[in-house]
């Protein structure tokens, strides 16, 4: 009987690997732990449904949840047909030429700046140059230019992975380019961008820097809403609550609690992400 060789390199791999994704979980699970068991008790439907009162040492969080989620619809409407439109045209109608390559890389690099200056580039396009002033739709539009180096990137990418002879089997029955495009290949390629979509507006969603320059207010009266003014949002909620607020310590478990809303919103659209990729790729099957 032959023995297995010692492999004392792929030990260290292995080791390293679960090393690594052992250390990852533990601390994300402390910090789950911290937010979920401090933030757990403040979860009510009154918590949900009432708008901040008294500077925001009582009342709910419903004006910043109506803010974040009319942020996240403009931030949607501003990115996904010009990102989607780009992704299509950068991969089925553009030569592959060295002026196509140095446009991905931009964009690959535009992915990497930090959040900051994109609400920097927002003051000083949307609120002083354009004159909307601080409001949703200058926080929307710097989402929405934040947001569009991903949705470019990750519809192209499923573009890319429609292997070739799909395309040319429509051209061959006689349909043209914009019918094969829109009849075979953007259908084949739905799962993809959908789910990074719904990943791009979870992460644009949990965005605090942007937003500070540019439209989130530290307290509203009533549910504000409308795009023309400051308004509140969850992670700037957050922040202000954490770090600014006179009273921190009275107001502590109602940042945790709007905390643990934040993260329950952000996994619910992660979670719809997954579902939509189960559900193409089963029907797909």
């Amino acid at each position: 009987m032959q023995r297995r060789k010692f492999n004392f390199t792929s030990i260290i791999e292995w080791g390293t690997l679960l090393f690594s994704t052992g250390l990852v979980c533990f601390f994300l699970i402390i910090v789950l732990w911290e937010i979920v068991s401090k933030g757990a008790g403040v979860l009510s439907w009154e918590f949900i449904a009432e708008v901040p009162r008294e500077g925001m040492t009582k009342g709910g969080i419903l004006t910043p949840i109506i803010g974040t989620v009319l942020l996240t619809l403009l931030t949607a409407l501003f990115s996904i047909p010009f990102g989607v439109c780009c992704a299509i045209y950068l991969n089925e109608y553009a030569e592959d030429n060295w002026l196509t390559r140095i446009i991905r890389a931009a964009i690959r690099n535009l992915s990497g700046v930090p959040s900051i200056i994109y609400g920097l580039f927002g003051l000083a396009l949307f609120v002083q140059a354009l004159q909307f002033g601080t409001s949703m739709l200058s926080a929307g539009l710097t989402l929405g230019l934040l947001s569009l180096p991903y949705i470019i990137t990750t519809t192209e990418e499923a573009l890319m992975r429609i292997p070739a002879s799909t395309r040319e089997a429509a051209l061959a029955v006689g349909a043209t380019k914009f019918e094969t495009i829109k009849d075979v290949v953007l259908p084949s390629a739905m799962s993809g961008i959908l789910t990074g979509v719904v990943l791009t507006l979870s992460r644009a969603a949990g965005e605090t820097a942007p937003i500070l320059f540019t439209g989130a207010a530290f307290y509203i009266n009533g549910v504000g809403g409308a795009i023309d003014n400051e308004f509140m949002a969850l992670p700037y909620h957050l922040y202000m609550l954490s770090t600014q607020h006179q009273s921190i310590e009275e107001v502590r478990p109602i940042a945790y609690g709007t905390a643990l809303v934040l993260i329950i919103v952000v996994f619910l659209l992660n979670l719809t992400a997954f579902y939509i990729r189960y559900k193409y790729r089963k029907n797909e099957n």
